[in-house]
């Protein structure tokens, strides 16, 4: 069959070229034929692309990794698995399993925990909203409720009255840890005194008792110190509030924040390099505790880590569906996920990988989605040789964040499995189809289509 005509486009030619950090332009030429044993061609085969994987053994790997980290340096360490970063049953249930108790922030994710099985006890309620029939069943059920602003207070303090009892809560605080930007929108500022002046107004009520504190500094946190910046002001708050107000320092809940292997847009250090690990981090906040704390103290240490748990054990398979030049002769290809479904795809640059050794020169191109969006561009500039329809691509780390802010735009959204750690396959979450987009609908009786074509 005779090729269709392309027009000639003169590139510079970089195959094979070290760039300034000593890497090639050719690193990006990777194959993948299986994930955890299963090969690419059957997980498409049997359950369609784009498609969702995630690997039940590397959560578990990199759950052992960050619990040892710590647990080996302190005493008394619980790990809150962070919901909003990834609330698929399946992955809570591992979580849970592996000995997590749940961290979420909003209403419908404290249902979701509920749902699963987790007592009220086992949830750390967190989050800028919680309605107040949702603050009271948190009450009532005995979570751990962190405060975020005044509004709140003032709400727990009228659940407080009905139920006729002195509720237990935890203050949130945001503080100076050296990084910027500093994030400054939740709980109550430290340094200002604001955070102080919260716990007056508490003691002045007399219907909450604060015996917790909670502080998230940031998200893809690359500096460990900043961590023990943050413990040292925590701990000395909990002591002037201890000798002020009689305050009971019951726990201190970090956050999260710790990241993943993946790659910030914007650092030219591969994540091998740019990311510390575990035991870095654990060192600096364990060593910070142990010269804040007074002897024989050890309040609990709560981390509500998320991204660094998850997201190296996902992946999504794509296939290319057409190829073209673009009007300043880049190549580009179009595949069937685009920032539906890898919403991170704007600050993080995926590895990409190929199902297939494929020949010929890498030349810079750009990987659309199928929306029909421009801004619907999963890499802009990688290192890709010519791709043919039904070339696979797979996408990694995926795993945080993706699926809890996909969009069900234009595009069902696709099967989501779960290889286990003997390579068997489950689906964890089936694929739309339209009865999902519409089953809320409501349409008129008036505007029915008589005769619809």
């Amino acid at each position: 069959m005779k090729k269709p005509y392309e027009k000639p486009v003169i590139n510079k030619l970089r195959s094979g070229l070290m760039n300034k950090f000593g890497q090639s332009p050719a690193y990006a030429r990777k194959v993948r034929e299986d994930i955890d044993g299963v090969s690419i061609d059957d997980l498409v085969s049997q359950y369609g692309s784009p498609l969702y994987v995630f690997s039940e053994k590397t959560i578990q790997k990199k759950y052992h990794e960050m619990h040892s980290a710590f647990s080996t340096r302190y005493p008394n360490v619980v790990f809150g698995w962070s919901y909003k970063t990834n609330y698929l049953n399946a992955i809570c249930a591992i979580m849970h399993r592996e000995g997590a108790i749940a961290e979420v922030v909003s209403q419908m994710e404290y249902d979701k925990a509920r749902s699963l099985g987790i007592a009220g006890k086992d949830i750390i309620f967190n989050g800028p909203h919680k309605p107040a029939a949702a603050l009271e069943k948190a009450v009532i059920e005995g979570a751990t409720i962190n405060v975020d602003h005044l509004d709140e207070i003032l709400d727990l303090e009228r659940i407080g009255k009905k139920l006729k009892r002195k509720i237990d809560i935890g203050i949130r605080l945001n503080l100076d840890a050296g990084i910027y930007p500093q994030w400054s929108r939740f709980g109550f500022n430290l340094e200002s005194g604001q955070a102080r002046d919260a716990v007056k107004r508490i003691v002045q009520g007399g219907h909450l008792r604060v015996t917790g504190l909670h502080c998230h500094i940031g998200t893809f946190i690359l500096e460990p110190s900043a961590y023990a910046r943050q413990v040292e002001k925590m701990v000395k708050f909990g002591y002037e509030l201890e000798e002020d107000f009689d305050f009971s320092m019951e726990y201190i809940d970090i956050g999260g924040g710790f990241p993943s292997r993946s790659r910030l847009k914007g650092v030219y250090l591969p994540p091998e390099v740019a990311v510390p690990n575990p035991d870095e981090y654990a060192d600096e906040i364990c060593e910070a505790l142990t010269r804040a704390l007074k002897p024989g103290d050890y309040p609990k240490l709560i981390l509500e880590s998320g991204r660094a748990l998850i997201d190296e054990a996902g992946y999504m398979i794509s296939t290319v569906v057409s190829s073209k030049r673009l009007a300043d002769g880049t190549r580009a290809y179009v595949i069937d996920g685009g920032v539906n479904l890898l919403f991170t795809a704007y600050w993080f640059k995926f590895k990409i990988e190929m199902d297939r050794e494929v020949g010929g020169m890498n030349e810079v191109s750009v990987v659309y989605g199928p929306l029909c969006m421009n801004i619907d561009a999963v890499d802009e500039a990688v290192q890709l040789p010519p791709l043919k329809p039904g070339t696979r691509l797979i996408f990694s780390p995926i795993g945080a964040y993706n699926n809890t802010q996909w969009m069900q735009f234009i595009e069902y959204r696709p099967n989501i499995v779960l290889i286990s750690p003997d390579s068997k396959v489950d689906v964890i979450r089936e694929a739309e189809d339209l009865s999902d987009i519409v089953r809320r609908e409501k349409l008129p009786a008036r505007l029915k289509l008589d005769n619809p074509k």
